[in-house]
């Protein structure tokens, strides 16, 4: 059992608040303290939620076995930990969730960049074999592999920050968020041998749902109608 995990969570809190912290100082009006309060509760939900379908589908019964919850082994289900965190946000601000959606999608991505990098807290960074001149081999072996999980961080960061400009035009930045998270997933996916491809469709979906949206939303139906 190993503790490796939890690092990684503190990495992606940290990203998350710095990536808050930068568009406040970049938009006075920006409520760092309101997005940060709500952003945590949605994290600490899904991480729950994504904790106990791991699991499940584990084959660990989550009430007979508590001690497994913490002391972590098989991770966090991704899709699970998605769904409790927009379900805890949803239930959370059902009055006001369509502008605030798109000021937490930037500071998702930040965060799900600070998780990638969590990578060098549980030695998990590398992916496919390269000889790319900044690849590393872990540790013991000559083979050098692609750091494919700061290739995600990197882009998650990127993508955080470009969303962050698009905020201001309603359902524009989460639809943006929405594919670009899904586009960065598929793009490191072919040198990330350790994924299932089974996700793919989901990463698939969230690239062609959000770009859909975001055409929408940045071009009414109407305007596409008369072009």
């Amino acid at each position: 059992m190993e503790f490796t995990l939890l690092g990684s969570v503190l990495v992606a809190l940290f990203a998350l608040y710095a990536g808050l912290w930068l568009m406040g100082r970049r938009d006075p009006t920006f409520c760092v303290r309101d997005v940060w309060d709500l952003a945590l509760a949605g994290a600490i939900s899904g991480l729950i939620v994504g904790r106990v379908v791991a699991m499940v589908k584990g084959g660990v019964n989550p009430i007979t076995h508590p001690g497994d919850f913490i002391l972590v082994r098989a991770g966090v289900d991704t899709v699970g930990a998605s769904v409790g965190a927009l379900a805890a946000v949803a239930f959370l601000q059902r009055d006001r969730l369509p502008g605030l959606l798109d000021q937490l999608a930037p500071a998702a991505l930040f965060g799900l960049g600070g998780w990638h990098a969590g990578c060098l807290v549980r030695s998990t960074c590398l992916g496919a074999p390269s000889d790319l001149p900044w690849t590393w081999s872990v540790e013991g072996s000559s083979i050098t592999r692609h750091p494919v999980e700061i290739y995600a961080a990197l882009a998650f960061g990127l993508a955080g920050w470009f969303v962050f400009r698009w905020r201001n035009k309603p359902w524009l930045a989460v639809s943006l968020g929405l594919s670009l998270a899904g586009l960065i997933r598929l793009a490191v996916f072919p040198i990330q041998p350790s994924l299932s491809s089974a996700v793919v469709w989901w990463y698939l979906s969230a690239a062609v749902v959000g770009l859909i949206a975001a055409s929408y939303t940045a071009r009414p139906l109407s305007e596409w109608r008369n072009w």
